[in-house]
């Protein structure tokens, strides 16, 4: 079985696809592994295999290195959501990350925010 953007399944999607057939080899692709798949990977509970190719035509990521400015966030995140893209906006402080979370709403009203924890795999809020 080939499951493609692995983030668009659950824990309990993929338990209940094993339930169907316990004989399965799976192969998950993802560009965006969740924190637990890549845990398992790391760990090697899972195999991985990297692409180290991008595919043809593919536009470069381009990686900026800036002071903290909520306006360049802003305009970055904006522009990722009128392309029809995501975004993954990591903060790692637990203590605060709902008030982040308000900010993240505030700023850009048009996004849907969620909070994605490490344990839980994907906590919707």
């Amino acid at each position: 079985m080939i499951i493609d953007e692995e983030h668009r399944f659950g824990v309990k999607d993929k338990e209940k696809i094993k339930e169907m057939k316990t004989n399965v080899d799976v192969l998950t692709m993802t560009a965006t592994p969740i924190p637990r798949t890549l845990h398992m990977s790391i760990v090697g509970v899972r195999d991985m295999s990297v692409i180290y190719e991008p595919p043809m035509d593919r536009k470069p990521v381009r990686t900026y290195v800036l002071e903290y400015d909520m306006e360049v966030i802003r305009e970055a995140i904006t522009k990722e959501l009128e392309r029809k893209g995501q975004v993954f906006y990591l903060y790692n402080k637990v203590e605060g990350i709902e008030k982040k979370k308000e900010e993240v709403e505030k700023l850009i009203p048009e996004a849907r925010v969620r909070i994605c924890s490490w344990e839980n795999e994907w906590r919707r809020t």
